[in-house]
Protein backbone atom coordinates (compact mmCIF):
# COMPACT_ATOMS: atom_id res chain seq x y z
CA UNK A 1 0.00 0.00 0.00
CA UNK A 2 1.27 3.51 -0.80
CA UNK A 3 1.65 5.78 2.23
CA UNK A 4 2.45 8.77 -0.14
CA UNK A 5 0.56 12.14 0.86
CA UNK A 6 -1.87 13.04 -1.59
CA UNK A 7 -1.84 16.97 -2.66
CA UNK A 8 -5.25 18.52 -3.11
CA UNK A 9 -5.46 19.51 -6.70
CA UNK A 10 -7.65 22.78 -5.38
CA UNK A 11 -8.73 24.15 -1.83
CA UNK A 12 -11.27 26.51 -1.11
CA UNK A 13 -11.90 27.69 2.06
CA UNK A 14 -15.54 28.13 3.09
CA UNK A 15 -15.18 29.50 6.62
CA UNK A 16 -12.81 30.64 8.96
CA UNK A 17 -13.49 31.06 12.67
CA UNK A 18 -11.80 31.27 15.68
CA UNK A 19 -10.50 27.89 16.30
CA UNK A 20 -11.08 26.28 13.06
CA UNK A 21 -11.68 26.32 9.50
CA UNK A 22 -13.45 24.74 6.84
CA UNK A 23 -12.66 24.00 3.45
CA UNK A 24 -13.95 21.96 0.18
CA UNK A 25 -10.62 19.99 -0.98
CA UNK A 26 -10.13 18.82 -4.36
CA UNK A 27 -7.93 15.54 -4.18
CA UNK A 28 -7.10 13.35 -6.95
CA UNK A 29 -7.35 9.35 -6.60
CA UNK A 30 -4.62 7.23 -6.93
CA UNK A 31 -6.53 4.86 -9.04
CA UNK A 32 -7.56 8.02 -11.34
CA UNK A 33 -10.81 10.15 -10.33
CA UNK A 34 -10.96 12.45 -7.94
CA UNK A 35 -13.25 13.40 -4.72
CA UNK A 36 -14.54 16.59 -3.29
CA UNK A 37 -13.51 16.74 0.75
CA UNK A 38 -15.31 19.16 3.31
CA UNK A 39 -12.75 19.67 5.63
CA UNK A 40 -11.99 20.90 9.04
CA UNK A 41 -8.98 22.36 9.66
CA UNK A 42 -7.69 22.20 13.37
CA UNK A 43 -4.70 23.84 14.76
CA UNK A 44 -4.49 20.43 17.53
CA UNK A 45 -5.20 20.24 21.03
CA UNK A 46 -4.33 19.15 24.59
CA UNK A 47 -5.91 16.51 27.00
CA UNK A 48 -5.01 16.60 30.60
CA UNK A 49 -5.18 13.92 33.20
CA UNK A 50 -4.23 16.26 36.20
CA UNK A 51 -3.62 13.38 38.86
CA UNK A 52 -3.74 14.71 43.06
CA UNK A 53 -1.57 13.79 45.32
CA UNK A 54 -4.64 11.48 46.74
CA UNK A 55 -4.57 10.03 43.58
CA UNK A 56 -7.83 11.58 42.48
CA UNK A 57 -8.44 12.57 38.85
CA UNK A 58 -9.65 16.21 38.49
CA UNK A 59 -12.44 16.74 35.98
CA UNK A 60 -14.06 20.10 34.69
CA UNK A 61 -17.98 20.75 34.29
CA UNK A 62 -18.92 23.08 31.52
CA UNK A 63 -21.39 23.68 28.89
CA UNK A 64 -21.03 22.28 25.32
CA UNK A 65 -23.50 24.56 22.97
CA UNK A 66 -22.62 21.60 20.23
CA UNK A 67 -24.97 19.49 22.19
CA UNK A 68 -27.01 21.63 24.75
CA UNK A 69 -26.02 20.54 27.84
CA UNK A 70 -23.48 20.17 30.56
CA UNK A 71 -20.44 17.81 30.47
CA UNK A 72 -17.93 16.63 32.77
CA UNK A 73 -14.96 16.42 30.98
CA UNK A 74 -10.54 16.02 31.19
CA UNK A 75 -9.27 19.74 31.08
CA UNK A 76 -8.09 20.22 27.20
CA UNK A 77 -7.53 22.85 24.88
CA UNK A 78 -6.87 24.24 21.31
CA UNK A 79 -3.28 25.15 20.68
CA UNK A 80 -2.19 28.78 20.23
CA UNK A 81 -0.35 29.49 16.37
CA UNK A 82 3.14 28.29 16.55
CA UNK A 83 2.56 26.87 20.50
CA UNK A 84 4.49 24.01 21.82
CA UNK A 85 2.55 21.09 22.65
CA UNK A 86 3.81 20.71 26.31
CA UNK A 87 3.74 24.83 26.72
CA UNK A 88 -0.26 24.29 25.99
CA UNK A 89 -0.71 21.06 28.14
CA UNK A 90 0.79 23.41 31.23
CA UNK A 91 -0.87 26.69 30.35
CA UNK A 92 -4.62 24.53 30.13
CA UNK A 93 -4.01 22.84 32.95
CA UNK A 94 -3.38 26.14 35.08
CA UNK A 95 -6.13 27.70 33.23
CA UNK A 96 -9.08 25.14 33.84
CA UNK A 97 -8.24 23.76 37.27
CA UNK A 98 -6.00 26.58 38.76
CA UNK A 99 -3.27 24.60 39.53
CA UNK A 100 0.46 24.50 38.04
CA UNK A 101 1.83 20.69 37.15
CA UNK A 102 5.24 20.00 38.32
CA UNK A 103 5.51 17.03 36.02
CA UNK A 104 3.83 16.47 32.67
CA UNK A 105 3.89 13.04 30.92
CA UNK A 106 3.35 12.77 27.14
CA UNK A 107 1.14 10.02 26.63
CA UNK A 108 0.71 9.86 22.85
CA UNK A 109 -1.59 11.72 20.45
CA UNK A 110 -4.23 10.87 18.31
CA UNK A 111 -6.99 11.59 15.49
CA UNK A 112 -10.57 11.78 17.03
CA UNK A 113 -12.64 12.71 13.51
CA UNK A 114 -9.68 11.66 10.85
CA UNK A 115 -12.80 11.02 8.48
CA UNK A 116 -13.81 15.17 8.23
CA UNK A 117 -11.03 16.59 10.67
CA UNK A 118 -7.70 17.13 10.97
CA UNK A 119 -7.48 17.89 14.65
CA UNK A 120 -4.43 16.06 16.20
CA UNK A 121 -5.22 15.47 20.24
CA UNK A 122 -2.15 15.48 22.04
CA UNK A 123 -2.64 13.86 25.97
CA UNK A 124 -0.82 14.42 28.90
CA UNK A 125 -0.28 13.18 32.50
CA UNK A 126 0.11 16.46 34.67
CA UNK A 127 1.14 15.87 38.50
CA UNK A 128 2.82 17.29 41.33
CA UNK A 129 -0.05 19.76 41.17
CA UNK A 130 0.17 22.94 43.16
CA UNK A 131 -1.48 26.39 43.54
CA UNK A 132 -0.03 29.45 41.60
CA UNK A 133 2.53 31.47 43.55
CA UNK A 134 3.84 35.19 43.15
CA UNK A 135 6.79 33.88 40.68
CA UNK A 136 4.39 32.17 38.50
CA UNK A 137 2.94 33.68 35.22
CA UNK A 138 -1.06 34.38 35.75
CA UNK A 139 -3.70 32.09 33.56
CA UNK A 140 -7.61 32.70 32.90
CA UNK A 141 -9.73 30.85 31.60
CA UNK A 142 -11.47 31.86 28.22
CA UNK A 143 -14.02 34.81 28.04
CA UNK A 144 -16.78 31.88 26.77
CA UNK A 145 -15.55 29.13 29.37
CA UNK A 146 -17.67 29.01 32.59
CA UNK A 147 -15.85 26.11 34.15
CA UNK A 148 -16.52 23.91 37.61
CA UNK A 149 -13.24 21.43 37.97
CA UNK A 150 -13.54 19.08 40.45
CA UNK A 151 -11.36 15.72 41.88
CA UNK A 152 -12.97 11.97 41.63
CA UNK A 153 -11.73 8.78 42.42
CA UNK A 154 -11.18 5.83 39.99
CA UNK A 155 -14.03 4.35 41.17
CA UNK A 156 -16.20 7.64 41.13
CA UNK A 157 -15.26 7.32 37.50
CA UNK A 158 -16.21 4.06 36.72
CA UNK A 159 -19.59 4.64 37.98
CA UNK A 160 -20.06 8.25 36.21
CA UNK A 161 -18.87 6.01 33.15
CA UNK A 162 -21.17 3.20 33.61
CA UNK A 163 -24.18 5.98 34.40
CA UNK A 164 -23.47 7.77 31.16
CA UNK A 165 -22.72 10.82 33.62
CA UNK A 166 -19.35 11.06 31.50
CA UNK A 167 -20.20 11.27 27.71
CA UNK A 168 -17.02 13.10 26.24
CA UNK A 169 -14.86 10.46 23.84
CA UNK A 170 -11.78 12.17 24.98
CA UNK A 171 -12.47 11.80 28.51
CA UNK A 172 -12.77 8.42 28.10
CA UNK A 173 -9.80 7.77 26.01
CA UNK A 174 -7.48 9.51 28.13
CA UNK A 175 -8.62 7.70 31.40
CA UNK A 176 -8.13 4.60 29.12
CA UNK A 177 -4.64 5.63 29.09
CA UNK A 178 -3.67 5.35 32.85
CA UNK A 179 -5.87 2.64 33.40
CA UNK A 180 -8.09 4.23 35.73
Amino acid sequence: MNDTPIVPKEIRTIFQGRVFSVRVETIPLPRGGELQAEIIRHPGSVVIIPITTRNEIILVRQYRPAIGRWAWELPAGSLKPGEDVEHAARRECQEETGLIPAGIERLGSYFPTPGYCDEEMSFFKATGLRTPGAEDEEAHQDEDEDIEGRPFTREELRQMIAAGDVIDLKTIAGLSLINY
